[in-house]
């Protein structure tokens, strides 16, 4: 009885169990399998030599194909040693050893640094990763925005030798690519990209114009300099253990020569005009040709053009390429547009699902009314959709220039269509419509009066509306300079002594967002008396501030808590910070907080990443919480990201009530980051341009940020910090400040007392409770 009753529990999970026995005897029967045939044969062990005959595939292995075989790295860490924080890189393709595709070394000389080489910098500059002069010139005076390496001896060989060395030495692990050309030579800059994108790299290839030998044979041939020519990287390998020897050998008078002979003499390797299909194509201009006279297939599809005497040819040269370029552009555009009206009659939707203009995205479709796209009016003088919240403001600046060319290429359009039968003039912009759609880009609708010519000189006025698109063009990779999140950052606190009861809260979230984990960050307080606070005899009001530091930095040895006391009647906020900037070296990031910020690790970090010496200052907006008193019961979360509440400034428990929602202050600019240099020399512009007087005028009108932007020119990046969450609190708005930062502080308290709905309960509430 009792074997039947456990059988009918037993009998729904019976399937489960047959089934998770029958997996794990296959999986047992396969690992023995395994272990009686041994290792995999297709995974190499690190360290485990390797022969030149590989033994699995039965064919010799190239020194290259290594780079790509697959590697098992054992993970070891000596349990002796301290646990260390891994610092991990900023790109990806830094960590996995990607490299560059193309590196561009350019030859000149003193005569023409200053002129060809300027010329092809600015033609081609754009187009490439990486691109270095080299020079024999000693002391060579560098142009503005290029990278010259000077060697010392104009001898061509000897500087073709140093300029190999050097690419090896220096960028031989970063790209795959090297092009070494003249600069009396034009180089179409996407055709040479393109060529080098298309080429295989682990091989030895010496690619450009070849060119015989004076008494050689057909195989020993050489790449003409003028044209320039491209060396793979594992060639550049082979050849550096060579250069010394051929230099002493070989004698020869120009570079290119030199150059052919000793990869012929040592590694047997000639200079080839075609690989893989590619062809190296290339053009000799004659001399006093034109450049707009051109039409020879030669020209129309060389890589490089060559000689070019003067600057202002390379310019025309570039001139005509970026118009057939252009020509050609346009000509796969309407190619791929027609492509796609035939193809549009044979899909579901017909020719109703044929989008304008073609081949870009259709309009975006709002799925409620929160997301629909609203468009903003203009005119030719004025905009009705202000930054400032006005209804009506003056069209100016980026804006006025983007209108005018919306109107111009409305016009060229139309008499482009029209033409010869009609000719429009404009007379004036009646309305103007524009939005921005995230999948397309700048709509524009534009109703215009015209004035209509016919070919016998007939006028008539006619009023149009026409429909334009800006579309969104490539997205691409803005170069910035190389930060990590190793650098230490300064916290710098000004503290008013109205502001002394909170500091302990700040104090302790310090402790436990930085000083626990051992984050590499410093803290400096910055105490600030009043005319008649803290004398003799009076009761010093940061003493438990003191007391708080001193408790800090003995829970936790080694920690530097630093302040620095400070008297001023009207405290400025540029004024505090030239007492600390001071005091610090001028490589010093400086993160500018206030007693109700909680900077964490992931702030602390997003400032190093942001803040760039001689580059960019980082001004993060943080989340102030709306007031807990207007009924936080039906008030909506925090920002998405922000993590844990922080404490409150004031020392109270966060967790009775729930979050009080908030926004993002726009009007509030105390938090920054910035380094020492950078203030320091827009400090010192501040002074240039204003001086007297007028200097300690402006100082009680600027805040840090208002320095940067003003006197500066860096980049000044304003963005949202969900990780920096404040406490609802009332900021002091002293009658000393300038009128702007006066008005800015009060708005900043009434949009931080709550929501508009928060308020419209509150006032609700309290004309029910006045009524009764």
């Amino acid at each position: 009885m009792r074997l039947s009753s456990l059988l009918a529990l037993l009998r729904p999970v019976l399937p489960f169990i047959l089934g998770l026995s029958l997996g794990c005897s296959l999986s047992l029967l396969r690992v023995s399998w395994i272990q009686g045939e041994g290792e995999d044969p297709c995974v190499e062990a690190v360290g485990q030599p390797r022969g030149p005959q590989d033994p699995d595939s039965g064919h010799r292995l190239d020194q290259n194909d290594e780079d790509f075989r697959p590697r098992i790295v054992p993970y070891y860490r000596d349990p002796n040693k301290p646990y260390k924080k891994v610092l991990r890189t900023r790109y990806i393709q830094t960590e996995l050893g990607s490299r560059e595709r193309l590196l561009v070394a350019v030859l000149t000389s003193r005569a023409t640094l200053s002129t060809l080489a300027v010329a092809v910098n600015r033609t081609v500059a754009h187009h490439f990763p990486r691109l270095l002069y080299f020079t024999g010139q000693r002391g060579a005076r560098t142009p503005a925005g290029m990278q010259v390496v000077s060697h010392g001896d104009e001898r061509p060989a000897w500087l073709m030798s140093e300029t190999l060395r050097h690419l090896h030495t220096h960028f031989g692990a970063d790209y795959d690519w090297f092009f070494i050309m003249q600069d009396d030579t034009y180089v179409q800059a996407p055709r040479l990209a393109a060529l080098a994108g298309h080429l295989s790299i682990n091989q030895d290839l010496y690619l450009g114009r070849a060119e015989e030998f004076i008494g050689a044979g057909e195989q020993a041939r050489y790449c003409h300099g003028g044209f320039g020519y491209l060396l793979s990287r594992s060639l550049l390998l082979h050849l550096r253990p060579h250069l010394d020897g051929c230099r002493g050998d070989i004698l020869s008078a120009r570079p290119d020569e030199w150059l052919g002979r000793c990869l012929i003499d040592s590694l047997g390797i000639g200079c080839v005009s075609q690989h893989q299909g590619q062809h190296y194509r290339s053009f000799e201009l004659a001399k006093n040709r034109d450049p707009e006279k051109e039409g020879s297939s030669a020209f129309l599809s060389a890589f490089a053009v060559h000689p070019v005497s003067e600057a202002t040819l390379m310019y025309r040269l570039h001139k005509r390429f970026s118009a057939l370029e252009l020509e050609r552009a346009y000509s796969e555009i309407e190619q791929l547009q027609a492509q796609i009206r035939n193809l549009t009659v044979l899909t579901p939707e017909g020719e109703a699902g044929l989008s304008w203009p073609i081949g870009l995205p259709p309009p975006f479709t709002p799925h409620s009314r929160f997301e629909v796209l609203s468009w903003d009016y203009f005119t030719e003088q004025h905009t009705f959709s202000c930054a400032d919240g006005a209804p009506k403001c003056p069209l100016q600046g980026a804006n006025r220039a983007d209108v005018g060319d919306a109107v111009d290429t409305a016009l060229e359009q139309l008499n482009r269509r029209y033409q010869p039968r009609l000719r429009f003039q404009k007379q004036r912009l009646l309305n103007g419509y524009r939005r921005f759609d995230p999948a397309r880009g700048m709509e524009y609708t534009l109703d215009l009066l015209l004035e209509a010519v016919t070919q016998r000189g007939h006028r008539r006025a006619l009023a149009r509306r026409v429909s334009l698109l800006r579309p969104l063009s490539r997205v691409e990779i803005l170069p910035m300079p190389y930060v990590t999140e190793a650098t230490r950052v300064q916290l710098v606190l000004p503290l008013l002594v109205a502001e002394a009861s909170a500091a302990p809260a700040f104090l302790e979230a310090f402790a436990a967002s930085v000083l626990e984990p051992r984050e590499h960050a410093l803290l400096t307080l910055l105490l600030v008396y009043g005319p008649r606070e803290g004398g003799r005899g009076a009761p010093d009001p940061f003493l438990g501030v003191k007391a708080a530091v001193a408790e800090l930095e003995r829970r936790y040895p080694g920690a530097r808590l630093a302040w620095l006391a400070v008297r001023a009647e009207a405290p400025s906020q540029v004024r505090l910070m030239d007492v600390v900037s001071k005091k610090h070296p001028v490589d010093t990031l400086f993160f500018l907080t206030t007693v109700w910020t909680r900077p964490g690790p992931e702030v602390l970090n997003r400032c190093r990443m942001n803040a760039i010496s001689g580059w960019q200052a980082f001004f993060p907006v943080h989340f102030q919480e709306f007031n807990p008193a207007l009924s936080s019961q039906r008030s909506p979360p925090g920002p998405p990201g922000a993590g844990p509440d922080p404490p409150s400034p004031s020392g109270s428990d966060s967790s009775r009530g729930a979050p009080a929602g908030g926004r993002f202050d726009r009007q509030a600019s105390a938090e920054g980051c910035f380094y020492n240099a950078d203030y320091l020399a827009a400090r010192a512009r501040l002074a240039g341009e204003l001086a007297g007087q007028e200097e300690e005028e402006a100082l009680e009108g600027l805040e840090v940020m208002d320095v940067f932007l003003r006197f500066s020119g860096l980049h000044l990046f304003r963005a949202v910090e969900p990780g920096l969450v404040q406490k609802f609190s009332l900021r002091d708005c002293s009658p000393r400040l300038s009128e702007e930062l006066y008005h800015r502080c009060r708005l900043s308290n009434l949009e931080g007392l709550g929501g508009r709905a928060q308020l419209a309960m509150a006032l609700f509430e309290q004309e029910q409770a006045n009524s009764t």
